[in-house]
């Protein structure tokens, strides 16, 4: 009864046979239920009279059959406290639901709870059972008006052991969210059995959902009445690669990146699928829509505001629900007056000075000139009374980055600062050979050797020859070449879009600040220029400001597309989405890994759905706002490939992969940082250690016996899905860990609570204070720098400014992207941060070790922000405090809502 209908391995006879009983039971049980649908449609129909008369029969009904359900005779009596939560916003129809339920449950025939004894019934060969409904209700506590509380009512055998599984089922015409059940009676105290879950109807699903107590068990060690739930749960869960998903499922499957094109509705919004020998790429969770018309290797796509499938828990609860939909709104206004605007002229148009960027801090969106001044001014104030509550959201808060500084964006010094403390500070690399040389094929790309000659970078060594400046680990360089020559002529074919692959290089001076020396922008190899290569460096005069400006700014869209792309939707959403599944198909809830990745996988799932279905997607916010337009996730794919190991996702192992820290065993992680101020690389460090010395504690005291790694299936399963099915495509890969040890593991855990936490908090939160401003970050280029002999070289000269704006996003792409940024760094009011583990975990975990063990780690968090805000007070650290300088404080564990620039989530929510 209790086995999803995607069971694939068939059950025990004593499974079957206990299962058997049951179903003969909760048939019974449905009869009555069905009998119920007469009071409900009298609730609905509102005849007062009419349903005290039929709940009064109901009731007596309920008592005289009674006896089926409940052992009598002497026992134990025990009461079981069921707390659910109710919607915050309810309409007309959840009212009328909530009438019900409480009829129902009030008169004991809603929920139907089985209480699984960890001890054997002789009989049965099958954990010890008893059952009964939650009946009657609790006053609701004042400070939770959303909160109701049930009980039920039982009388066990004195021989009954202690309950570790209760059996729930839903009688109720809709689903209900289950916050807890507290059993009370037994000599143990409380017994807590906190899940936080969404329990279906029957009607959606025949089957009961099994909960486990917050008792942690290793698959060896759990109790011999409920270790056949355990599988049997599991199991309800895997699915089997079949059939269609409805939205109140909990099945966790894979799939291809397959639903991003949109071919029914236009041959432009086709796209390729990601995943696989050609485009690998990690898996996502499954939803089995069916094909699309056009190609049937497209799934079929859902459109907002329909819902994409995710399983049942991974949605956003309300609260969060609220807050991204708040931010859509907020979207939606701040793109609609210049979407109108931009129908009003011959096409969307550019910034014509920073004047017009800088009203959408101070007036917002306004509306651009046109022919007939008349129509814009009946708009104008049309749009003005439809907006008139909304007008606030209309205007953009002011950046951090020039907030402190106007003119911040425009320094070489604040450029070079934020590839070691700005949103994307994880691609700068140590100039380790020189010279430099493309690895792409040369019959193709041109000949390999970088056109940045020994003599130009001397010229900004103060005499320091090359190699002594290598030695030294003077130099360093933000390559994106290799990864975006292959794709330059296609994006450049598409319509306002011009690109470069470009080569930054930085010289660190002995002053202890970075600064830009030069910059190579290629082009692919034409044949009459095999060496389509430019070099740009900053001079004197104000030709050569403006086009090293124009050449920073080219470095900066490319920088911008392999941060979106790339290190935060690549390596932190979509390389997470595995690990999650993984870890619900092959790790109880009960088991200790589970539960320390539980907190680690909230709501990933979800926005990752729906970023799927409207920022990756075939004409989505990324393909029209960023360089790479619709060759987008084939560049991530490309990065995929070329790039990404689990075992370099580590902190330290990158830091030392690009040469930015080297190994030191003095050191209290085993490394030195190249650069001591790097602010990036100095907060994570912290916080890494920190999670390490958290799981090397925690996986220490559940696997202390030897070979308790290798002895647990339920984990070695768990890995070996993630290698061979979550990235499938580089499952023979030579660098995947090796899980033997409690050191093997406790890395694994490590690296993976890293990136759903830090490594997230430092690539996301920051996207609107860094991004905010168009100039300083531009997403894309729509001009190539001109030549002096270009017709448009001339123009350039007399209107530099105009030249520059113009190259930038038009006004409707910087305030659209302007405005999805704003929503990504914006922190719900239900966010869940690291440094409250202890009490996120204290219901789920019943292990005074184990709640020591997060007490310290969030003392060890707490220190940590001490930390770091007097590293932000120390004046010798020029790339975190300074006239201007804004702090650094993206890896600051602790935030309020909203955008803040700081906080670490446990977990990728946004």
């Amino acid at each position: 009864m209790f086995i999803a209908q995607s069971r694939s391995t068939p059950l025990s006879s004593e499974i079957q046979h206990v299962f058997t009983i049951r179903r003969k039971k909760i048939s019974q049980i449905c009869r009555y239920n069905k009998s119920c649908c007469k009071v409900k449609a009298v609730i609905q129909s509102g005849n007062d009279n009419k349903t005290v008369k039929d709940a009064n029969f109901m009731e007596k009904s309920m008592e005289e059959s009674n006896g089926l359900l409940v052992s009598s005779g002497k026992g134990r009596d025990v009461k079981a406290v069921v707390t659910l939560r109710k919607k915050i916003k309810e309409k007309i129809s959840d009212k009328i639901e909530d009438q019900w339920e409480s009829l129902m449950n009030g008169i004991g025939r809603g929920i139907l709870i089985q209480l699984i004894s960890q001890d054997i019934d002789p009989v049965t060969k099958s954990g010890k059972f008893a059952e009964s409904y939650v009946r009657g209700w609790l006053s609701k506590p004042s400070d939770h008006p959303h909160i109701v509380e049930y009980a039920a009512n039982f009388t066990v055998p004195l021989d009954f052991g202690r309950p570790g599984a209760i059996i729930i089922t839903n009688l109720l015409d809709k689903e209900i969210h289950l916050v807890q059940i507290v059993v009370h009676g037994f000599n143990e105290g409380p017994l807590f059995f906190s899940v936080n879950t969404w329990i279906h109807s029957q009607k959606d699903n025949p089957e009961s959902r099994i909960i486990f107590q917050n008792q942690a068990y290793l698959p060896s060690q759990t109790p011999p009445g409920i270790k056949d739930l355990r599988r049997e749960d599991l199991l309800s869960i895997c699915g089997n690669g079949k059939g269609e998903r409805k939205l109140h499922e909990r099945i966790y499957d894979y799939d291809v990146y397959n639903d991003l094109g949109n071919p029914d509705k236009s041959e432009d919004l086709a796209r390729p699928l990601i995943g696989g020998k050609e485009k690998p790429y990690p898996r996502r969770c499954r939803t089995g829509r069916g094909p699309t018309k056009k190609d049937p290797l497209a799934e079929r796509r859902i459109e907002k505001p329909h819902p994409v499938y995710v399983p049942r828990d991974e949605t956003f609860e309300e609260i969060k629900q609220n807050t991204f939909s708040a931010g859509r709104l907020k979207a939606l206004l701040h793109n609609l007056v210049p979407l109108i605007a931009a129908t009003l002229s011959s096409s969307d148009i550019p910034f014509t000075n920073f004047t017009d960027i800088d009203k959408l801090y101070k007036d917002g969106v306004v509306l651009n000139d046109d022919n007939d001044p008349q129509k814009n001014k009946f708009l104008s104030e049309t749009l003005d009374k439809v907006f008139s509550v909304s007008k606030r959201l209309l205007k953009y808060e002011i950046p951090a980055i020039i907030r402190r500084d106007r003119f911040a964006w425009l320094r070489d010094n604040e450029f070079a600062r934020q590839a070691l403390a700005g949103v994307n500070p994880v691609n700068i690399e140590l100039l380790r050979e020189f010279p430099i040389v493309s690895k792409l094929d040369p019959a193709v790309y041109g000949p390999p050797d970088s056109a940045i000659t020994r003599d130009l970078i001397e010229q900004e060594l103060n005499g320091m020859s090359v190699e002594e400046a290598i030695q030294d680990k003077r130099l360093f360089i933000l390559d994106y070449h290799d990864m975006l020559l292959p794709f330059i002529g296609k994006m450049n074919s598409l319509p306002g879009r011009k690109a470069y692959a470009s080569r930054t290089l930085f010289f660190y001076t002995s002053r202890g600040v970075l600064k830009p020396i030069v910059v190579e922008l290629s082009l692919p190899p034409t044949p009459s220029s095999p060496r389509n290569k430019r070099i740009f460096s900053h001079g004197q005069d104000a030709t050569n400001h403006w086009i090293w400006n124009l050449a920073k700014a080219h470095v900066c869209s490319n920088d911008a597309g392999v941060h979106q792309l790339v290190n935060h939707w690549l390596r932190t959403h979509a390389c997470m989405e595995p690990y999650i599944i993984a870890t619900h198909r092959h790790l109880s809830s009960m088991h200790p890994i589970y539960k320390l990745l539980h907190p680690h996988m909230r709501y990933t799932l979800e926005i990752n759905a729906l970023a799927r279905q409207s920022l990756i997607n075939g004409g989505g916010v990324i393909e029209a706002c960023f360089s790479p337009g619709r060759y987008s996730m084939e560049i991530s794919s490309a990065a995929y490939k070329s790039m990404w190991r689990f075992d370099m996702e580590a902190l330290p192992a990158d830091l030392i992969r690009r040469g930015m820290a080297v190994e030191d065993t003095s050191m209290p992680l085993g490394v030195k940082l190249v650069i001591e101020d790097y602010p990036y690389a100095a907060d994570g460090l912290l916080i890494w250690s920190a999670i390490k010395e958290y799981v090397e504690s925690y996986v220490d005291h559940y696997y202390s016996e030897p070979n308790s790694v290798t002895s647990d299936l339920e984990l070695q399963g768990w890995w070996n899905e993630i290698k061979n099915k979550g990235h499938v495509d580089k499952k023979n890969e030579p660098w995947w860990p090796k899980l033997v040890t409690k050191e093997d593991l406790s890395g694994i855990l490590t690296t993976m609570i890293w990136t759903a936490s830090a490594q997230h908090a430092a690539i996301n939160f920051g996207q609107y204070p860094f991004g905010g401003y168009v100039p300083n970050r531009p997403t894309l280029m729509r001009k190539l720098i001109p030549h002096e002999d270009d017709p448009s070289y001339e123009n350039f000269i007399l209107h530099p400014e105009y030249t520059f704006l113009a190259s930038l996003p038009t006004q409707l792409q910087a305030t659209k992207v302007m405005a999805v940024q704003d929503t990504l760094s914006t922190h719900s009011a239900d966010e869940e941060y690291m440094y409250q583990l202890h009490e996120i975990q204290q219901f789920s975990v019943n292990d005074h070790e184990v709640l020591k063990i997060l007490k310290r780690f969030s003392a060890k968090l707490k220190e940590i922000e001490h930390t770091i805000n007097q590293r932000n007070k120390d004046i010798r650290l020029k790339n975190r405090s300074g006239a201007g300088v804004p702090p650094y404080e993206l890896l600051l564990p602790t935030s309020g809502p909203g955008v803040t620039c700081r906080g670490i989530p446990n977990s990728i929510s946004i």
